[in-house]
């Protein structure tokens, strides 16, 4: 038996980076959700993970922060889903666990699909003010994906909070970025067991 592991890392596909510079500052929700949508799908494209994608932007400026992709399957780790890796690079970034600290611009989490339950819980310790949602749970459940037990009232829960919730941004987009997935062969790591 091999000892205790005593880091943690996992990399990010060769393209992300360049795909990340390509990003423009805008103030519409719908570029932002565009450009992460399009993340999702090049990670499809590319076999580098699921067809989920996130990014984390100042929500006045629109200056992207820190871009992150679905890398469960690739990187063997369930807990690398889309929006969890883009708020690790965004608070390794900004060197702080709270994107929502005084002192810093308010921070806004896209997300090409609803939150499964683990994102969802993380949202609210991440600082985050704001969250944008593509794809639907339901269109994500639709293709086999198991997004866990979440409450019926999670966007009232996290507005409780002062995270303002936005769903349904390029909906149809983002849902065509699924269909791909299912249509190429792709994974379907947690689907529900009979």
């Amino acid at each position: 038996m091999s000892r205790q592991p005593d880091r943690v890392t996992f990399t990010l596909p060769e393209w992300l980076v360049e795909y990340a510079e390509c990003w423009r500052p805008s103030g519409l929700a719908e570029e932002r959700m565009r450009f992460v949508i399009g993340a999702s799908e090049r990670n499809v494209r590319e076999k580098t993970g699921g067809p989920f994608a996130a990014a984390v932007f100042e929500h006045e400026s629109g200056a992207m922060v820190a871009l992150g992709v679905n890398l469960v399957v690739s990187q063997q780790s369930s807990v690398l889903q889309a929006e969890m890796v883009a708020l690790m690079l965004a608070q390794q970034r900004l060197h702080t666990y709270d994107l929502g600290v005084a002192g810093i611009p308010s921070h806004e989490l896209v997300t090409s699909c609803e939150p499964c339950a683990m994102c969802l819980g993380a949202i609210p310790w991440s600082g985050v003010r704001y969250l944008v949602a593509g794809a639907a749970g339901a269109d994500a459940g639709s293709i086999g994906f198991d997004e866990g037990v979440k409450p019926e009232n999670w966007i009232r829960e996290h507005e409780s909070r002062g995270i303002r919730v936005q769903t349904g941004v390029c909906r149809e987009d983002a849902r065509a970025v699924l269909r791909l997935y299912r249509q190429t062969g792709g994974c379907i790591y947690n689907s529900k067991k009979s």
